[in-house]
Order: C-alpha cells, then sequence, then structure tokens
C-alpha cells in the first residue's frame, strides 16, 4: 500500500471523502497524513479534527489555519484561502508535501465535491499546483528538499452514485454537482473500515450537531441508508504516472 497525504479544505472533509481509504491505508502500515486548509488549531474544531485523525490512524493534524470562506470565527484574525496569494498557499503545501513524502495525494474534485463550496475548488487548485512544485527544487527552495509524487486523486462523486445522498442534500436546499460515470477512475469499496470511518465522522461533534452539514443529516439516517451513501469513495486520478493498476485500490 503506498503512503497517502490527503490535502483537504476543512475538518470533516477527510472523514467523509476518504476516510476509509485513509483508514485502509494506515491499517496496512502505510504512512497516512491529512493538511487541513482551514480552521484555527485553537479551534474546537481542530481538537475534533484530531480524534478523527487518531480514528483513522493519520497521525496528527497539519492546520495550516487559513479561515474558511463562510466563517469568519474559524481563523480570527487570518486570512481567508480565498483572499491568500496562490503561490504563498502553494508553498505550504508544498512544504507539507516535501516533510511527509507521500507516494500518493488526495484531494477535492474540480467542482469541489457535490455543494461546490469555494474552499474545496481552492484547495483542489493549490493541491494540484503544490504537487508540480514539490517536485522541482528551484521552486520553493526554502520549503525543503523536492519530492515527486506518484500520483493525485480527486475525491469526486459520479452521477449514478448518488441516489440516497441526492435527495438528502436536496433536501436541506443544497445543490449537486457531480461528474459523469466515466470520469471516475477508481472506486473503492471500504466496507472493512466502514466502522472506523463512521467514528471519525462522529468525532467531529459540531457538525454532526447541526441539521445542515453533512454529518449532521448523515447521523439522523437508519444505518443501512448511511452506510449505502459512505461505504463507497469514488476517485479521480488526475496526475501523470505509472499506470492506474488495480482499479478498486488508490496505486503508485
Amino acid at each position: 500500500m503506498p503512503s497517502l497525504l490527503g490535502v483537504f479544505a476543512h475538518p470533516d472533509d477527510e472523514s467523509l471523502l476518504a476516510g476509509g481509504v485513509l483508514a485502509q491505508h494506515a491499517a496496512a502500515h502505510a504512512p497516512t497524513a491529512v493538511v487541513t486548509m482551514t480552521w484555527s488549531a485553537t479551534s474546537p474544531r481542530a481538537a475534533e479534527l484530531a480524534d478523527a485523525l487518531t480514528v483513522l490512524g493519520a497521525g496528527a493534524p497539519r492546520l495550516l489555519g487559513y479561515g474558511d470562506a463562510r466563517n469568519p470565527r474559524s481563523a480570527p484574525g487570518a486570512p481567508r484561502l480565498l483572499d491568500v496569494p496562490l503561490d504563498d498557499a502553494v508553498a505550504a503545501v508544498v512544504q507539507q508535501i516535501r516533510t511527509v513524502r507521500p507516494d500518493v495525494v488526495i484531494t477535492h474534485d474540480a467542482l469541489g465535491q457535490l455543494t461546490g463550496h469555494p474552499d474545496h475548488r481552492r484547495t483542489h487548485q493549490v493541491t494540484l499546483l503544490a504537487v508540480q512544485d514539490a517536485a522541482l527544487g528551484h521552486l520553493h527552495p526554502q520549503a525543503g528538499q523536492p519530492w515527486q509524487v506518484h500520483s493525485v486523486y480527486c475525491a469526486t462523486h459520479p452521477a449514478s452514485g448518488i441516489a440516497d445522498l441526492g435527495p438528502l442534500l436536496a433536501g436541506v436546499g443544497k445543490q449537486l454537482l457531480t461528474v459523469p460515470d466515466s470520469f471516475v477512475t477508481t472506486a473503492v469499496d471500504i466496507s472493512p473500515w466502514l466502522s472506523q470511518k463512521w467514528r471519525a465522522v462522529l468525532s467531529h461533534r459540531g457538525e454532526v450537531a447541526r441539521e445542515r452539514p453533512l454529518p449532521g443529516l448523515l447521523a439522523r439516517l437508519d444505518e443501512k441508508t448511511r452506510n449505502r451513501i459512505i461505504r463507497t469513495e469514488y476517485f479521480t486520478r488526475t496526475a501523470a504516472g505509472p499506470d492506474r493498476g488495480d482499479p478498486h485500490l488508490l496505486t503508485r
């Protein structure tokens, strides 16, 4: 199993989008880590993130501390991720990549997941640029020795995979952005790590307690329906590298 680095916009994105894959690779003793772009290390959500990463075996939080586009209380005194100069945000992620030295990087897709959150889209852009820059020693020399990532996988949702999730989000007025099924290169059945993933989602207690965020919506579902929604994690491989290998596992 290759080592993984997840780069996500908010605390809880890692558990919802790739919690099963992170747990799967950690269980195989592959190093796993998660970078979170927004929210400060002193916020309640940082402590919840730490709990979730412990459940998943993904190490300590790596919070970059930028502000959430929709929550001014997320990082008082810090700029929003959307307002940070692009090169500064890229350099911050390059440093994380060169420190962790992962085989595989996971991040958001270009749509910004189902709801198109602007922080998700910006994280996608920053991560793809950072993966390219991290391999080139002349770029961001202050961020450490260069490192070549083998593969980038963007967490996504195919049109055929939202039978239960679509109505759930539509019921609280959220838009649904999906990709054509042909865009999905990898669909991982995370059934063996399902309970672990769900415990990680529940670690984000503040979001579980609210009505509109996805953790809260999932928590109010019956177990059978919830498991159908979270059992499969979908990805699109976007970086050049060796052949895609097993279509049911993240490969180098």
